[in-house]
């Protein structure tokens, strides 16, 4: 069901945005399996996208997705969107500020609101929209109302053509019913899926040379997976399983995919939580501010963080054990909130390297 806004314009102002060049240094670029949703219907297409997962996904938990859908025309509009949001008054971008010491998501991150190191602070504003449901209703600018039936219908589009698929790969992976993620993720009911539009303002060369070039600690993210549209201004970079950090390269036509913590859970490690961080683009981008259109996948709130009863967990020792092993059984909406309201107050060691304690001895680590 569609939230309902107050009255929207009849005619949108169309937008338009032009992706930026690609930089033209020869970076380490990581090497990742590409999967080719359009084979998802084929007859035994989702096995064979599945048994390409597999081993991919116990690695590096990042992959690449093309053909899902999505003219790039349609994603170029989404980032025309985000950039015309990040172009209002500080003021006006101020009244839709998300309840973010709270652990709530939804709304606006403002610039700044961070200390990354001493006397330093975040080069970020976010501006998230939460699932299309009444559940969610909430006030948004002028710029969001206007074209809310294209983002609503991109939004959807993401849920039922595109993180359905990867739930069912998922499961397929696992030796579990197809609808077995499909039915923890159920769109209808209250979770912190939202479509994101972000922007990481560009620094000066000296003022990336203090932070060691590095604008966000390597981290894993909250949810089930992240879908990162193309974004050419490099600056993502992905931890190997040989400890070592790697761009992840912006190809043409793909989204970035990567696997968050609540997957990692429930699975016992066996889908890997990707560690990945942000850093300075290279000289030839450094100059530009960096606009990004994301969507974030998360299990119902109430779902248990608990390991599933899979025969392959099952071979590989990782069956599901005592809750009471290792403390009390978290929720996903309660892990999301924690993780949420401690990065902004900096008590979950968001700023430091190393385990840092989130909710009920449940613990996330940041990298250097």
């Amino acid at each position: 069901m569609a939230q309902v806004l107050p009255a929207q314009a009849d005619i949108a102002r169309p937008l338009h945005y032009e992706q930026v060049a690609e930089t033209k240094h020869d970076l380490d670029w990581a090497d990742l399996v590409t999967i080719d949703l359009s084979k998802f219907d084929f007859p035994n297409g989702k096995e064979e996208l599945a048994k390409q997962l597999f081993n991919a996904i116990q690695q590096i938990g990042f992959f690449y997705i093309i053909n899902f859908g999505l003219s790039q025309q349609e994603v170029d509009n989404q980032f025309a969107i985000g950039k015309e949001f990040f172009n209002l008054s500080t003021a006006e971008k101020l009244k839709y500020r998300a309840d973010l010491e709270n652990g709530g998501y939804n709304g606006y991150k403002p610039l700044g609101l961070r200390e990354i190191v001493p006397g330093k602070f975040d080069n970020t504003e976010i501006y998230n929209i939460p699932k299309f449901i009444p559940e969610y209703t909430r006030p948004h600018p002028e710029v969001i109302k206007e074209h809310w039936p294209e983002i609503e219908k991109f939004g959807q589009h993401i849920n039922d053509e595109i993180v359905r698929k990867l739930l069912v790969l998922f499961a397929l992976i696992l030796e579990l019913p197809e609808d077995y993620f499909l039915d923890r993720h159920r769109y209808t009911e209250k979770s912190d899926c939202h479509l994101r539009y972000m922007k990481y303002h560009h620094r000066a060369p000296e003022e990336n040379q203090e932070l060691g070039n590095v604008w966000v600690k390597g981290h894993t993210d909250f949810g089930s997976v992240t879908l990162l549209f193309r974004q050419p201004v490099a600056a993502l970079q992905v931890r190997t399983p040989q400890e070592t950090w790697k761009w992840v390269k912006p190809y043409p036509g793909s989204i970035t995919v990567n696997i968050a913590d609540s997957l990692s859970f429930l699975t016992n490690g066996f889908l890997k939580s990707s560690i990945h961080r942000v850093v300075a683009p290279p000289p030839d981008q450094e100059h530009l501010d960096r606009i990004g259109v994301l969507y974030f996948v998360r299990p119902e709130d109430k779902l248990p963080l608990i390991p599933v009863e899979s025969p392959v967990l099952q071979r590989l020792g990782l069956k599901e054990t005592d809750p009471s092993d290792n403390g009390e059984i978290v929720t996903a909406g309660e892990w999301v909130k924690a993780r949420v309201a401690g990065n902004v107050s900096g008590k979950n060691g968001s700023r430091d390297a190393g385990d840092h304690e989130v909710i009920k001895g449940k613990k996330a680590k940041y990298y250097d």
